[in-house]
């Protein structure tokens, strides 16, 4: 089975995933989230290789990792920090991927690049003035990750000019993607609870993983 034969068993398996939470059976998708990565992780196994196929890989891993820690999260606190936890480190390996990316424009758009890299600052301490009065003892691992995660952003957004492949906005997107998500989640964790959360989160989760491993797949394929 080839690479591209597991996106789209991805994409099957994250709309009926999708599906059991809007008609109400979380339960039942609660046992099939631990299957979502999983097909995105082999769809980069059986990619061509690729100088930067070792950090996607270990990108998805603990991403896979958190997924299923953060199932346990209404049983302790615990379980939502090592879900973070998780999370970081793969936000680190995904920002190392995107630095080993290979470039060939460096930052013809000036302009544009500093306004989105002003805009990412203006958000980053936007959500976190609004979630520190709420976050207890959580306020400076919550911190470091909302900052993490603003750096990963900014990376796409630099990879957005300096890569020469057009599957680099793919890229892009699923970073935008993935900011939403976790702002979502915490939004509704720390902040106030929001209608639908669960699903507007892994919507918004699973079209980011998506759109990251097949634009670095397409950027990386071999012609």
């Amino acid at each position: 089975m080839n690479s591209q034969n597991f996106l789209k068993m991805f994409l099957g398996i994250s709309g009926v995933y999708i599906l059991l939470i809007c008609i109400g059976h979380e339960d039942f998708a609660w046992y099939l989230k631990p299957f979502l990565l999983p097909f995105l992780f082999y769809a980069t196994v059986k990619s061509n290789p690729f100088e930067t196929k070792k950090w996607l890989l270990s990108a998805l891993l603990f991403s896979w990792i958190g997924d299923c820690v953060l199932l346990f999260a209404d049983r302790g606190e615990l379980y939502f920090i090592f879900g973070l936890i998780s999370f970081l480190i793969a936000h680190i390996l995904f920002i190392i991927l995107f630095v080993k990316q290979k470039s060939e424009n460096i930052h013809r758009q000036q302009t544009q690049y500093w306004f989105g890299f002003t805009f990412v600052l203006i958000y980053l301490f936007g959500m976190l003035s609004v979630l520190i009065p709420k976050l207890g003892d959580l306020k400076l691992p919550v911190g470091i990750y909302a900052m993490t995660i603003s750096l990963m952003l900014i990376e796409t957004i630099k990879g957005s000019f300096n890569w020469t492949d057009k599957s680099k906005y793919l890229v892009l997107v699923g970073a935008i993607f993935f900011v939403t998500s976790d702002s979502i989640l915490a939004i509704n964790k720390f902040y106030a609870p929001l209608p639908n959360a669960s699903f507007w989160i892994m919507t918004t989760y699973l079209i980011a993983q998506f759109c990251i491993v097949k634009g670095v797949l397409k950027m990386n394929q071999k012609n």
